[in-house]
């Protein structure tokens, strides 16, 4: 059947140039929004999918194509809606990125068994009265693309707008997933200890707030920092870090940090380390730094080595650098849906995939395990409660052990172990918080396990 019918299967510290980015904080925001999630207000969808299709907009066809038909990074136009239905399936050819290669092997068979009764799942969405199918949740969050596996088959697959399943799609902060799996598996080899400073393996940081925090610390983000996250405020420092990240234009003269590396060491303490979650971006592009400094390669290059190489992915992925060539580990991770389904799988069997073990088994299970429910609470996410946060990965607690890898805009992995499902999607939601359609994805997630559980 035809992919695009069936859905099968606080304050930061200043930098010079302020006045200067000021002028153009309305276009740097929308770009920010293009960076991982954080509770903040949902927000009103500007047009329908069908009206935002980026087919039939047409945007980048012609030879050349109409002025206003083109997406630009440098007017930030690449992360305004609708046109980032477009650009986020066209990342590499708005920013510079490097490759995570898949090797040289063979590509790992992904069995598929359609159904078509998945379309018609139903479920209540969280805090409603009324029940919505499946097929209208994947239109409701503006998807791009969805995949559903299981007992490693696909069993529901469906493809929207520019996609198909040879295009790659940014993933935004489940990025931030793989990065922490890298990380673990470090620890767990006794190359990195979990309970060491940071300053110990990136001594440019010593100075900084992350200087007396601990890698677990860092890991399960329960660090204090001056560092703010709300994509609302234009003093805020992720609004300062996406300039110096490159994900987001810089104004005419801005003479500021031009790389993370040059930014994190200017972010300060503010508080106690170890007395609760708060999301923070910067926190994985330390854990990458010292992933760096441990294996004497970037952290790409790392995840191509020891995971992606070994999936048997049919592509490579890549990721988009900043001037000194660092990956922006925070969310720049592009890849195809069957590939993220890959890894899914991957940790869903205990990090085991293609005949071999790529992540052990003690990694995965502490993972899935979590961490302290108290210290998550603390951050205030109304649509997750129970719910912890474990080296970078979002763990539910629930009946089923779910836990998840999730991206602003719509992007997700979600493992559900009792169900043997995994469940990856991208999409282009014109709100970039996961609280605007957490109400729909949790329980379509939820449904779909127990329709597969009930009638596999």
């Amino acid at each position: 059947m035809p992919y695009t019918t069936v859905l099968q299967a606080s304050r930061s510290p200043s930098i010079s140039g302020s006045r200067r980015m000021r002028a153009i904080y309305p276009a740097l925001l929308s770009a920010v929004m293009a960076l991982c999630a954080c509770p903040v207000l949902a927000q009103q969808a500007p047009a329908s999918p069908a009206e935002s299709d980026p087919a039939a907009m047409g945007w980048m066809e012609g030879s050349p194509p109409p002025p206003d038909k083109r997406v630009l990074f440098r007017d930030g136009g690449s992360s305004q809606f609708p046109k980032t239905r477009w650009s986020f399936a066209h990342i590499r050819e708005l920013a510079p990125t490097a490759r995570v290669s898949r090797g040289t092997g063979p590509v790992a068979n992904l069995p598929v068994a359609l159904r078509d009764d998945l379309d018609a799942v139903t479920f209540t969405p969280l805090g409603g009265t009324g029940t919505m199918t499946w097929a209208k949740a994947f239109e409701d969050v503006y998807g791009d693309a969805v995949l559903v596996l299981h007992k490693g088959r696909i069993v529901y697959e469906r493809y929207a707008g520019v996609m198909d399943p040879d295009q790659p799609h940014i993933a935004f902060s489940v990025t931030k997933s793989y990065v922490g799996t890298l990380m673990e598996m470090l620890i767990a080899e006794g190359l990195v200890d979990e309970q060491a400073p940071v300053s110990r393996y990136v001594p440019e940081l010593a100075a900084s707030g992350f200087g007396d925090a601990t890698v677990r610390q860092v890991l399960d983000m329960t660090t204090a920092l001056d560092f703010s996250e709300v994509y609302t405020d234009p003093q805020s420092g992720i609004a300062r870090f996406a300039v110096a990240a490159g994900v987001s234009p810089a104004p005419p003269g801005y003479d500021g940090p031009r790389a993370s590396y040059d930014y994190l060491p200017t972010i300060a303490k503010s508080g106690r380390h170890g007395e609760g979650f708060t999301y923070r971006s910067v926190n994985t592009e330390v854990l990458s730094w010292i992933i760096a400094r441990v294996t004497g390669k970037r952290a790409h290059a790392v995840l191509s080595e020891r995971i992606w190489s070994k999936l048997g992915a049919d592509h490579d992925a890549d990721i988009v650098v900043d001037t000194a060539g660092a990956p922006f580990t925070a969310g720049g991770l592009n890849l195809t849906l069957r590939d993220m389904a890959r890894f899914g799988e991957m940790m869903r069997q205990g990090g085991r995939f293609n005949g071999q073990q790529i992540v052990p088994v003690a990694v995965v299970e502490k993972i899935a395990g979590g961490a302290s429910k108290a210290d998550f609470a603390k951050a205030g996410y109304g649509t997750l409660p129970g719910w912890s946060y474990k080296s970078q990965w979002w763990v539910s607690h629930n009946a089923h052990g779910a836990y998840t890898a999730r991206g602003i805009h719509g992007q997700a992995i979600y493992i559900d172990p009792r169900a043997e499902m995994v469940i990856v999607r991208f999409a282009s939601n014109p709100s970039a918080s996961n609280a605007r359609f957490d109400a729909i994805s949790l329980p379509a997630y939820q449904a779909m396990a127990e329709r597969l559980m009930q009638q596999p």
